[in-house]
């Protein structure tokens, strides 16, 4: 079973750049795809982005395709989303996922292990 613990949240105007992270821990990490989802209050958790579980292949919502990069360090046991050009409507809070298996998805019910979330806010 993962942990998975995110960060690097905060609040930034429209057009700045935050990289989040999630730390994961007991489990072997390369064993899992990653994904980064997010949701606004009283809303449907929305796919942000997915990569494989050796960094090889990356999968990213339309809305963030260009402007959101995600990667993994598998000797840190870590995912990164790096965020720029942000918008106001990027204003959710972010979760990582952890799935089995070796490429993410856009599925949110394919993950099985979810961090707390972070929140991510964008002023106009």
């Amino acid at each position: 079973q993962v942990q998975l613990v995110e960060s690097g949240g905060g609040l930034v105007q429209a057009g700045g750049s935050l990289r989040l992270s999630c730390a994961t821990s007991g489990s072997t990490f390369s064993a899992y795809a990653m994904g980064w989802f997010r949701q606004a209050p009283g809303k449907e958790r929305k796919f942000v982005a997915g990569i494989s579980r050796n960094g090889a292949s990356t999968l990213y919502g339309d809305s963030v395709k260009g402007r959101f990069t995600i990667s993994r360090d598998n000797a840190k046991n870590t995912v990164y989303l790096q965020m720029n050009n942000l918008k106001p409507e990027d204003t959710d809070v972010y979760y990582c996922a952890a799935r089995q298996g070796y490429y993410s998805g856009s599925v949110e019910q394919s993950y099985g292990y979810w961090g707390q979330g972070t929140q991510v806010t964008v002023s106009s």
